[in-house]
């Protein structure tokens, strides 16, 4: 079997045996080319950029040239047939630096009821150590209003500010790849379900167009059947059920 393609479809040529005389069995089988001609549309070989516009022109009231970037991309997926959805998170993380994950996990630590505990028990020590401990022995590195814990807390905030701040970019960044996201999974989802709207409505328009042909055809019939008034090939005269034209005279044939 050969295939070629042809200005409107594919042609397909078939290498059929037949069935003839031979010298033993008294059969030969000679082949006959078989053409075919299919359709490109049967074959799926039709175009995505004709659909992709009808899409957008039927559902979304607009030319597929004025539509973004981002709905050109989801008329073409439903146009395919393909889905759209995928895992933004890992395709986030997926992308992150050293430098990126790293803020993250201290922005996540500075958050944390591990932190709160760890800075009161860091804040209390150092107070009993410069206040009492210390203090006796005359040894303390930091006495009172401990001037020195004040510029450690001012620089581990000026340290940690940035860095929860780059943390929180990233995550408004995140969340907006996932709003993105939700707006594509809900914009194909809509052209699927007024799509799908559409062919129920066509198929409903022909079943009731074959119902109208089926109920006018069985009319005929009847009409057929009874043997209308007025119809060729029927007498006027006739009623249904048998009844002619003319009243049956009651009175005896002599009066």
């Amino acid at each position: 079997m050969t295939q070629g393609a042809g200005p409107l479809g594919v042609l397909i040529n078939d290498a059929s045996p037949t069935v003839g005389p031979s010298r033993d069995l008294g059969l030969v089988v000679t082949p006959v080319q078989v053409s075919v001609r299919i359709p490109l549309d049967i074959l799926g070989g039709s175009s995505h950029e004709k659909r992709a516009q009808d899409i957008a022109r039927d559902f979304l009231r607009k030319s597929f040239e004025e539509l973004s970037e981002r709905e050109q991309a989801i008329v073409h997926k439903v146009a395919e047939g393909r889905h759209v959805s995928r895992n933004i998170g890992r395709e986030f993380e997926e992308r992150l630096t050293f430098g990126q994950r790293l803020a993250d996990r201290v922005a996540g630590f500075g958050g944390s009821w591990s932190f709160i505990i760890f800075a009161g028990c860091f804040l209390a020590a150092w107070l009993v150590l410069n206040s009492f401990v210390l203090m006796r022995h005359g040894e303390a590195f930091d006495p009172y209003p401990y001037i020195l814990l004040n510029l450690v807390l001012s620089m581990m905030a000026a340290m940690q500010a940035p860095v929860i701040m780059m943390s929180e970019n990233r995550h408004a960044a995140r969340d907006r790849l996932n709003a993105a996201h939700d707006y594509e999974v809900n914009l194909k989802a809509e052209l699927e379900i007024l799509a799908l709207h559409q062919k129920v409505d066509h198929l409903r328009e022909q079943q009731w167009a074959e119902l109208i042909a089926l109920q006018q055809e069985q009319i005929g019939l009847l009409r057929q059947l009874l043997g209308e008034p007025g119809r060729p090939g029927v007498p006027s005269e006739t009623r249904p059920g048998g009844f002619s034209g003319a009243q049956d005279d009651p009175r005896p044939a002599g009066s």
